[in-house]
C-alpha cells in the first residue's frame, strides 16, 4: 500500500479485522517512514463474471451497480449497508454455483428481489418498480397484494 501522506510503499499492519459478514478484511497500517497511520479494507473481487442483459449485450458484472439500486431503493428504510453487502455476496455465490460465468440479468433481479422482500416490503416494492417497470398504477397495486399475502 502507498502512504496517502509520503507516497512510501513501506508500511506494516498494525491491526486487522474481518467485518461481521467476514466478506471484507480492515487493515490498520502505518508508515514506516512517516508513522503516518492510514486504514485499508480487503474484499474479493469476483472476477470473469459477465451478466447478461435483456437484449443480448454482456456486461462485466458491477457488485457497485447493485448495491446502488438497492441503496436507492432502501433509502429512508431501517436497513443497514451491512445487510445489502450480504445480500448481494449471497445473490453472486447462489448464482456462482447455478451458471458458470454468464449469468443472465434477469436471474439476478429475481434473486435480489426475493431477498429484499424478507428484509423490507416497502425496499421491495421500491426495487421491484424499477426492476419490473410497471406500466400503470395496477399493476403495482397487485405487486402489493402479492406483498400482503
Amino acid at each position: 500500500m502507498r502512504c496517502p501522506k509520503c507516497s512510501s510503499i513501506e508500511d506494516k499492519v498494525i491491526d486487522s479485522r474481518i467485518s461481521k459478514d467476514g466478506l471484507n478484511t480492515r487493515r490498520r497500517r502505518e508508515c514506516i517512514r512517516c508513522n503516518t497511520r492510514f486504514t485499508t479494507t480487503e474484499q474479493i473481487v469476483h472476477e470473469g463474471l459477465y451478466v447478461i442483459k435483456r437484449d443480448g449485450r454482456r456486461e462485466d458484472f458491477d457488485h457497485n451497480k447493485i448495491l446502488s439500486g438497492l441503496r436507492t431503493a432502501c433509502e429512508k428504510r431501517p436497513v443497514d449497508i451491512e445487510q445489502l453487502n450480504m445480500l448481494i455476496e449471497d445473490v453472486i455465490d447462489t448464482l456462482e454455483r447455478r451458471y458458470d460465468y454468464e449469468i443472465p440479468s434477469i436471474v439476478i433481479g429475481e434473486a435480489i428481489m426475493e431477498r429484499i422482500r424478507v428484509i423490507d416490503a416497502i425496499a421491495y416494492i421500491r426495487f421491484a418498480s424499477v426492476y419490473k417497470d410497471f406500466r400503470d398504477v395496477s399493476e403495482l397495486a397487485d405487486e402489493i397484494s402479492n406483498l400482503k399475502k
